[in-house]
């Protein structure tokens, strides 16, 4: 069996599953790799008493061979035992094919379901960037509040003392902020009015000069993650292409997911069985080496893809102490962006979905070995 311990074939359907729209129901690749554990160990538990039904044989005709002496019964004897080994050979390979067949399609309904989540998460980085606008809050000439300040002060300024901004230094916030004050200390009002005007507009200054550094910090670092994630989908489509090139299906995954052409793929495998069942030792052995690079590259892509999970969430766990730093939050609540708000409920969220909906697959120690090679313990 040794000849056969990295081969990976992958073939056909699982008991009598006849699409793989039925087979990629399920959206938690976690239950997959643990589907695929539980049918494999079913498979092994029965070849293994036909695999001792044999060995006992075998360890019999080698007895018997030891103790005849005749020669006519010897070549009988030798003859009987190459069938044996023969059969036994032909056991080993049988076994391979039907772990590999499970290996197959789990390895298919992990790469759909993965690729499932990684659009999802390209959608959520999307929505997170967009609907909060971050540069927006982080800026006080957004306010309406402050805009109206800076038109009052407009008017109102000595028009000696005072001095007007570019259009380009106008949207510096800072330089607005301290241009409005500079203005507003020599403008004609009253200082009951300079007092009432500073304290409509106290807390959006005050939020957004402590906040504006954090805020485009979330703002940049969401854009990093939303970048990663599409490498990793670039990463996924290129596996789905390399897994499914040996039973020669050309269509791109995503393309796959848009026509739901699973059903395509399924004849495909269903061609490729045959051709496996009618093919000599050496074509079925270059056949399998076809197959055994695709599902390292699986395990390769679902350790990137934890890896960026983990990452993720450590990310959206590091936005969530960034947004509760605010000291002045509770004195400054009913002036506070309601996008501030939002976005602090989204980044809760995001925290809960990285934990359950985008959480990493488990395929540590023994699921390694089973989803690589399988396990067969007379190889």
């Amino acid at each position: 069996m040794k000849n056969f311990k990295y081969i990976v074939i992958f073939l056909a359907i699982i008991y009598g599953q006849s699409s793989f729209s039925k087979s990629f129901s399920e959206n938690d690749p976690n239950r997959i790799v643990n589907e695929m554990v539980l049918e494999i160990e079913k498979i092994q538990s029965n070849y293994n008493n036909q695999y001792s039904f044999l060995y006992d044989q075998l360890f019999e005709l080698n007895k018997n061979l030891i103790l005849e002496k005749k020669t006519e019964k010897r070549v009988d004897l030798l003859v009987q035992k190459d069938l044996l080994k023969n059969e036994i050979e032909q056991l080993k390979i049988d076994t391979n094919t039907d772990i590999s067949k499970v290996r197959y399609i789990k390895g298919l309904q992990i790469i759909k379901i993965l690729y499932e989540k990684i659009l999802s998460l390209d959608h959520h980085f999307a929505s997170v960037r967009t609907f909060s606008e971050i540069s927006k809050i982080s800026n006080p000439n957004q306010y309406p509040e402050f805009e109206k300040m800076r038109e009052l002060v407009k008017t109102k300024k000595d028009k000696k003392a005072g001095f007007d901004l570019t259009t380009l230094l106008g949207a510096n916030p800072y330089i607005s902020v301290i241009n409005t004050f500079s203005n507003l200390l020599v403008s004609g009002l009253t200082k009951e009015e300079k007092d009432a005007e500073i304290q409509k507009i106290d807390c959006i200054l005050d939020f957004t000069i402590r906040m504006q550094n954090d805020l485009n910090t979330i703002y940049f670092e969401t854009a990093y993650l939303q970048s990663s994630n599409q490498g990793i989908k670039d990463n996924l489509e290129t596996l789905f292409k390399d897994f499914t090139k040996p039973i020669n299906y050309t269509t791109s995954i995503k393309e796959c997911r848009n026509q739901d052409d699973w059903d395509a793929v399924n004849s495909k495998l269903n061609a490729f069985v045959e051709q496996i069942k009618k093919g000599t030792p050496q074509k079925q052995l270059k056949m399998q080496i076809d197959l055994e690079f695709p599902i390292d590259r699986l395990i390769q892509f679902i350790t990137q893809y934890n890896n960026f999970i983990t990452e993720g969430e450590k990310f959206y766990q590091k936005f969530g102490i960034i947004l509760n730093s605010y000291e002045n939050e509770k004195q400054c609540e009913s002036k506070l962006p309601i996008e501030y708000k939002k976005l602090k409920d989204d980044i809760n969220v995001a925290i809960e979905k990285f934990n359950i909906a985008y959480k990493p697959v488990e395929i540590n120690g023994t699921k390694m070995k089973e989803i690589l090679y399988g396990i067969n313990e007379f190889e």
